[in-house]
């Protein structure tokens, strides 16, 4: 007979991917998940498979609450403008609020995996594409309401400041606010 979960996934999966946040998956031991989660070694293997398992359930989770950032600040009252640099600022703040700031999850995957896991490379590519299209939603919008240009191709300009976004979470490791918001200002005059 198989035993129950007594814990809560959600949270061993919350508490797993801010150790991998702030450590990496390849700097991030099984006794660092131990001390993170709660749970013995065994029952994290038992419930995930591998601490591969672990950190696939916990990017997934990242990247759900990025989803819903992401649409509830996008599509949130305001013009594209207002739109885009609230969004662009919550990500970027909460990254500078924190003592050793971390940039973006997603972002510091791509760079640890690179192409060597091709599996991992397509998830990422999809969650990039998902993000990309929300801002070309956004722009389109705009252009419907009159904030934004007529004349702006709303796909390029959202990869373009997804390309930007992705560089600030990753300025937030060494630059200071006031530099990386003068970004964000001058990146919404692409708007």
């Amino acid at each position: 007979m198989a035993r129950t979960r007594s814990f809560d996934t959600d949270a061993v999966l919350r508490r797993a991917m801010e150790a991998f946040w702030t450590h990496g998956y390849g700097n991030t031991s099984p006794a660092q998940l131990v001390e993170a989660t709660g749970l013995g070694k065994s029952s994290l293997y038992n419930a995930f498979g591998s601490k591969r398992g672990l950190f696939d359930q916990a990017l997934t989770r990242y990247m759900q609450a990025a989803v819903e950032i992401s649409d509830t600040t996008l599509f949130g009252p305001g013009t594209t403008r207002e739109c885009v640099g609230r969004f662009f600022r919550r990500l970027v703040d909460d990254d500078l609020a924190r003592p050793h700031p971390r940039g973006c999850l997603m972002v510091n995957t791509i760079a640890e995996f690179e192409t060597k896991d091709a599996s991992m490379a397509r998830a990422l590519r999809a969650v990039q594409e998902r993000s990309i299209a929300a801002l070309a939603r956004r722009i389109e919008q705009g252009r419907r309401e009159g904030d934004v240009r007529a004349d702006i191709d709303a796909h390029a300009v959202a990869e373009l400041l997804f390309t930007i976004l992705n560089g600030l979470r990753v300025a937030t490791k060494t630059q200071d606010a006031a530099t990386v918001h003068r970004v964000i200002d001058t990146a919404l005059t692409l708007l």
